[in-house]
């Protein structure tokens, strides 16, 4: 965003950085505090909240900031940000409170936590920044809501695929562009992986094995997808999506589609796996001007209908300072629900579940989360994966087969099912 370093810039010069507060120092956590502190001008990272100070004071630590403050109370760290000093807490509750912060980026993956703080962040009037795909699939169109009426943003970040996928869609719109796909692409599609099979590839990235598991057994890219959804308007063409594996070029895969079914749809988001370039993100989209189709084909971008356009990679913690920026200073955000859901995450059984087991987490043996568009799954009562941890079945599942309310006990006194049947009570009655 060109015009966001010269804002950057701006604030740098005039003594008046854009003050951010993080929420969580994991693997993405440790990238963004180095980027900020060593290469954003104008941009400051003033406080760390992590469960465990080891880790805040890490994340710090790795950037090259030694003198490092702890804090328990709201004044202590008023003043340690006024001084100038960089402070860690365990108390996240403070990063929303505190005057001193403009912003938060809430990089802790979980639901439950994560909608409790940032529900107090907005409440705080308080900009959020999510990379948290997890917690914006689940609940993310009411704290949406929750934003609006605080007068703040909600929003998911850039530099991961969401976000480059709609910097992309708002591009092509832009330029007149009608987009029917927004793609994301893939190297491994496998339902049935988990922290076990993932155990070396995760050691060898320093990264957590059940997170690397949700990459690899469709749950991230579901929810990465969902989020896309619900910020555009698309739907899915059907449960998981499509997710075809093409070895070819993203430019020479439109045939893969129909026109005429993606424009029924409103759009579709969809995932590819193998396509090139590795690791990137797509756009299909129709011009219905004739007079540019010339053009088009002058330009190299092949016959139509179907025109593609895509960001050859992704690099997750290096655009999220953008995402900050654009909130602070522009009232922007990179992507946020449109409104009502238009796509879920739904749990699955990754394999042959019993009558009396408690269902573990994202990302590890016995679920994976696929794509299903919002209506059917509220109509069939199908249990969001985000919710899926700690429910104890009533009767055995199937492998494969989708899991569904009436198949689980919730657990007790959830702050994440409270907002969740709050949202579809509200969106329900939405147009």
């Amino acid at each position: 965003m060109i015009i966001v370093d010269t804002a950057l810039k701006a604030r740098a010069e005039a003594g008046a950085p854009v003050r951010v507060g993080m929420i969580g120092a994991g693997f993405m956590g440790r990238g963004i505090a180095n980027q900020i502190i060593n290469s954003v001008p104008g941009m400051e990272l003033v406080a760390i909240y992590n469960r465990h100070l080891d880790g805040a004071r890490r994340a710090y630590q790795e950037a090259g900031v030694e003198t490092i403050q702890t804090v328990s109370t709201l004044a202590k760290l008023e003043d340690a940000i006024t001084k100038g000093k960089p402070a860690v807490t365990e108390d996240a509750s403070l990063l929303c409170k505190t005057e001193n912060i403009d912003a938060l980026v809430e990089v802790t993956g979980t639901i439950e936590f994560g909608a409790q703080i940032v529900m107090e962040a907005i409440n705080n009037q308080k900009h959020v920044i999510l990379m948290n795909a997890e917690l914006d699939g689940t609940v993310g169109p009411l704290l949406k809501v929750y934003a609006d009426r605080a007068g703040v943003i909600l929003s998911n970040c850039d530099g991961d695929q969401p976000g480059l996928e709609v910097n992309l869609y708002r591009y092509v719109k832009s330029i007149g562009f009608t987009p029917l796909l927004c793609g994301n692409v893939k190297g491994l599609q496998d339902r049935y992986r988990n922290p076990t099979t993932q155990k070396s590839f995760a050691a060898k990235w320093k990264q957590a094995a059940h997170m690397v598991t949700s990459f690899a057994d469709g749950t991230k890219i579901s929810y990465e997808q969902a989020i896309v959804a619900n910020a555009t308007g698309m739907q899915v063409a059907r449960r998981g999506m499509l997710g075809y594996e093409f070895s070819g070029h993203v430019d020479d895969m439109t045939h893969l589609y129909d026109v005429e079914q993606l424009k029924s749809l409103g759009g579709i988001v969809d995932y590819v796996v193998g396509a090139q370039p590795a690791a990137s993100v797509f756009i299909y989209a129709t011009n219905d001007d004739p007079k540019h189709h010339h053009y088009l084909k002058y330009y190299k971008r092949g016959e139509g209908p179907l025109y593609s356009f895509y960001t050859p990679y992704h690099i997750c913690h290096f655009e999220v300072p953008l995402s900050l920026a654009r909130a602070v200073l522009f009232n922007d955000a990179v992507m946020a629900p449109l409104g009502k859901p238009r796509v879920d995450v739904v749990a699955s059984a990754k394999t042959d579940l019993k009558e009396g087991e408690t269902l573990d987490g994202i990302g590890y043996y016995m679920t994976y989360g696929q794509c299903e568009n919002a209506d059917v799954a509220l109509a069939q009562k199908l249990l969001p994966m985000g919710l899926a941890e700690g429910c104890k079945l009533k009767r055995s599942i199937a492998e494969d087969a989708v899991i569904t309310y009436d198949d689980v006990i919730l657990p007790e006194g959830r702050f994440c099912d409270r907002l969740r049947f709050e949202q579809d009570a509200y969106f329900a009655t939405a147009v």
